[in-house]
């Protein structure tokens, strides 16, 4: 039997240090529906839709056999294994909770696996050959409740035993999160090799990666380990000068891209300005200040104690910017480094409609060995749309998880960095799809 066992155990070691297999992109799946939603693609792509009747598959890791994990969001979470087609060919339930609505990270060894409900987060052991989950740990507990209920979490692909979780904030206008003590609107890391037996705290505990970031969901380490944040930026907006307020909701603010900087050594300067400074999409609504453009920070009421120019030297502004309103969900690079893709859910408050599309972000490793997107912080051109909803502006999203739409979620590469996966969260039909760049 201990012979046995030790064949076993190298053979699984074995596996676990080659290259993850490479499978041949498909077509068509059989069994699979057809795509629920109207989409277009750039010429430049292919896909296939490869998953359906899905729970709102929120987010897609994979593990380094080439196994794909994805966290249903209300449910819990599934493992797929692909055959010799490129296609799904099994599909099992790894864990069911029903608290579970996002965070989902897996170590580079394969080994650990992360979660999070809106309230805490989990570790356990897992085994990417038997396909198990054993040895379930809290890891951080106490983390507060509010209208943005999903906490990102992701473990650091440089030093495994730092995670990150990002908390939103508690409304629209959640004016306490100016002291990031209040633990929301904030992305925290977390060294799991020294939590206490119970867990962290979350608001007590762990180091500050960057905070006055009003729903930092979408989160990714580039080349570095360095961590790039896509912002869901505030709703409803009016800018309010001397007394006069005009609406400016429909084109500002602006998402954001922001750089959070190296887990390990975290920036002395992490305030990213929320919930005082805010960044412009359309410079054309600021008709008294037109010293304002795209990626310039703002004031929604500015006086004479604090205005546009008190947010300059206080606050981090964003490396780049995208249009409002548009509810950036999951980032990932590829392998070089060379783009950003970003998965945008769409608007909900926004006529006419707008998101609903992957893009692509062009990066570039300077001279001094940091990543950094290549268009410049006031570009209104630095991405593109790799494959979206066919008609954005008719889409209608009466809530986070309906609409005439598919919303666009989840977002991975396969571990070869050949496919790309991603995932609708409709709950009116959970869907999959493979991309991949043609020759």
């Amino acid at each position: 039997m201990r012979l046995l066992t030790s064949v076993v155990a190298a053979l699984v070691g074995q596996a676990l240090s080659q290259d993850a297999p490479s499978f041949p992109f498909p077509t068509s799946c059989s069994g699979v529906a057809a795509p629920r939603y109207a989409y277009t693609v750039d010429s430049g792509w292919q896909v296939t839709k490869i998953a359906s009747g899905l729970r709102q598959p929120r987010t897609i890791i994979f593990d380094p056999l080439g196994h794909m994990l994805v966290l249903q969001a209300s449910s819990g979470i599934s493992v797929h294994t692909f055959g010799p087609d490129g296609c799904i060919n099994s599909t099992k339930t790894l864990y069911q909770n029903s608290g579970l609505n996002h965070g989902l990270s897996l170590t580079a060894d394969g080994k650990t696996l992360y979660a999070s409900s809106q309230t805490t987060a989990w570790s356990w052991t897992y085994d990417p050959a038997a396909l198990t989950l054993t040895n379930q740990k809290t890891v951080v507990s106490g983390i507060g409740q509010g209208i943005h209920s999903t906490r990102t979490i992701l473990v650091s692909p440089k030093n495994p035993n730092l995670i990150i979780i990002s908390v939103g904030s508690n409304s629209n206008w959640d004016n306490p999160t100016i002291d990031p003590k209040v633990g929301r609107a904030i992305v925290k890391v977390f060294d799991v090799s020294k939590a206490p037996a119970n867990g962290y705290s979350f608001n007590s505990q762990g180091t500050v990666l960057g905070y006055g970031l009003r729903n930092e969901v979408a989160l990714a380490f580039d080349p570095n380990g360095h961590v790039w944040g896509a912002e869901n930026s505030g709703d409803d907006f009016r800018r309010t000068v001397n007394g006069q307020s005009t609406d400016i909701h429909i084109d500002n603010p602006a998402e954001e891209l922001n750089y959070l900087g190296d887990p390990a050594a975290p920036l002395a300067n992490n305030w990213f300005g929320y919930p005082t400074c805010f960044t412009v999409w359309e410079p054309s609504n600021f008709r008294d200040n037109t010293a304002l453009k795209t990626g310039s920070q703002f004031v929604v009421s500015p006086n004479s104690t604090f205005n546009d120019a008190s947010c300059e030297g206080k606050s981090v502004p964003p490396r780049l910017s995208f249009p409002a309103h548009m509810a950036p969900i999951t980032n990932g690079f590829d392998s070089k480094g060379e783009n950003l893709y970003i998965t945008f859910h769409g608007s909900w408050d926004r006529q006419p409609a707008q998101g609903y599309f992957v893009a692509e972000v062009p990066f570039q490793k300077n001279a001094d060995g940091l990543y950094e997107p290549v268009a410049p912080p006031d570009s209104k051109t630095g991405y593109k749309n790799i494959i979206g909803a066919q008609n954005p502006g008719g889409c209608n999203s009466p809530s986070l998880t309906m609409s005439s739409c598919w919303r666009l979620a989840g977002l991975s590469w396969d571990p070869t960095g050949e496919r790309l996966f991603i995932s609708s969260d409709n709950q009116a039909q959970g869907e999959i799809f493979v991309l991949k760049k043609k020759a």
